[in-house]
């Protein structure tokens, strides 16, 4: 039986405009704009990137910083709209992009897990359920009535990945998530991963690991300046990269 595809990516382009002289403050860039003085740049992040994602696969984005692996996962997630091309998703998607975006620095733990958990698209029964599970994965059982603000950064993306990983979404997108934390918390995410992989959810992974995207990934992608250089098996691919 074939698989079906849940994302296809066709001719994506991305340009952004960046303003191509530096203005002392922000006024002298409001008079000036004003006055139809400022003059831009554009930036073209991703140019015809075309590929498609079958159900089950796990695909990972792979490139230098600034080849437009990041544009193209949030293209895919929907947070930005492509200047050229289409980009179809079929399932719901669960994008760990900015781990912890969502929370309120205010609130303890316990409150964001509720908050977030909203903000995903889960009732209150739902993040009930789950809560339990979601303290014992992050580790941060002592906490949980600490307000987020008092956290480190490997704690609110602890927190944050245990609650977004609570279910099995259709596509889960990992940007950078498992660059926090110590050896043995990254190891329980790729486990983690790796269960929803063999539940039939469709990952998309970024990571300037190699050795992680080849762990978990069975297809990749290679970005260079927003251009597609190579796709097709992670191995192969993976081992052209390494060799670049």
């Amino acid at each position: 039986m074939e698989q079906k595809t849940v994302i296809k990516a066709e001719n994506v382009s991305m340009c952004f405009t960046l303003a191509s002289e530096k203005f002392d403050n922000f006024k002298d860039y409001v008079i000036k704009m004003i006055k139809k003085q400022v003059s831009y740049d554009e930036f073209w992040a991703l140019s015809d990137v075309s590929f498609e994602v079958k159900q089950g696969d796990s695909l990972g984005l792979i490139g230098l910083n600034g080849s437009g692996k990041s544009t193209m996962l949030k293209t895919i997630a929907g947070v930005l709209k492509p200047t050229k091309g289409t980009v179809v998703i079929d399932g719901t998607v669960a994008p760990l992009i900015e781990l912890g975006a969502g929370f309120d620095a205010d609130l303890t733990a316990e409150e964001n897990v509720y908050l977030n958990g909203a903000l995903l698209g889960y009732d209150r029964k739902q993040m009930e359920a789950a809560y339990q599970d979601i303290v014992e994965f992050s580790e941060l059982q002592e906490f949980m009535h600490t307000p987020v603000k008092n956290f480190s950064s490997g704690m609110v993306s602890r927190l944050a990945f245990a609650i977004a990983t609570i279910g099995t979404p259709d596509i889960l997108i990992c940007d950078e998530v498992l660059s926090v934390g110590d050896f043995h918390f990254q190891e329980k995410c790729e486990q983690r991963i790796q269960r929803m992989i063999d539940a039939g959810t469709t990952i998309l992974f970024v990571s300037h690991s190699i050795q992680q995207v080849k762990k978990i990934c069975n297809k990749i992608v290679w970005l260079d300046h927003g251009h597609v250089k190579m796709q097709g098996d992670a191995e192969a691919v993976c081992e052209q990269y390494s060799h670049s």
